[in-house]
């Protein structure tokens, strides 16, 4: 489970929820549920991690002029801390694709621990309601629809929206809309 988790995580895009393979783990099989919410959540923190440390790498192929502007966001983010830890709290929560999230975390260049552990404890609150629920209805052949919920176009749409979402967020002049220095922004032979 571990090395299927891990490796959905690392996906940029249309990989299946793990909340999926949470629920399918705790329909299919008889591994504990504290088994499955941990092993769960270890391994998708570990592979969001190792997701935004690729796009680190790929963030020096930017352009100076998107990395200034998500350099801004960055320093937004770290100036507005309780406003910052709120929105992730929320987002890691929710059952929203976070690989968006990481690829945008890994461009900006964010602080990636501190990110990473608020992505682990909010998976390990949704996972054990995933987990404990696919417990309780395990003599229930559900698989199909869960099956069909992660090929859904709804589905698929979605990736697509938050992977332009990504590319948006790249572009927005963050300086500008954040009141930064006008002075430090890269000169027009950098762009």
């Amino acid at each position: 489970m571990f090395v299927i988790v891990l490796g959905v995580n690392l996906l940029p895009a249309f990989g299946p929820p793990t909340w999926s393979i949470i629920v399918l783990y705790g329909l299919g099989t008889q591994m504990p549920t504290a088994a499955i919410i941990l092993t769960g959540a270890l391994a998708a923190a570990s592979g969001r991690f190792a997701l935004a440390h690729a796009f680190r790498l790929l963030g020096r192929r930017v352009p100076a002029r998107i990395r200034s502007n998500l350099a801004a966001a960055r320093d937004a983010l770290e100036r507005n801390k309780s406003g910052g830890f709120l929105a992730l709290g929320l987002f890691a929560l929710s059952p929203l694709p976070s690989a968006q999230l990481f690829e945008a975390a890994g461009l900006a260049r964010v602080r990636l621990t501190g990110f990473t552990a608020a992505f682990f404890a909010g998976r390990l609150v949704s996972y054990s309601i995933y987990a404990v629920t696919a417990k309780g209805l395990q003599k229930t052949p559900m698989g199909d629809q869960f099956l069909k919920m992660v090929t859904s176009p709804a589905s698929i749409a979605l990736q697509l929206l938050m992977i332009a979402s990504l590319i948006a967020l790249a572009r927005v002049d963050w300086r500008k809309r954040l009141g930064g220095n006008p002075a430090k922004r890269p000169a027009a032979r950098d762009r």
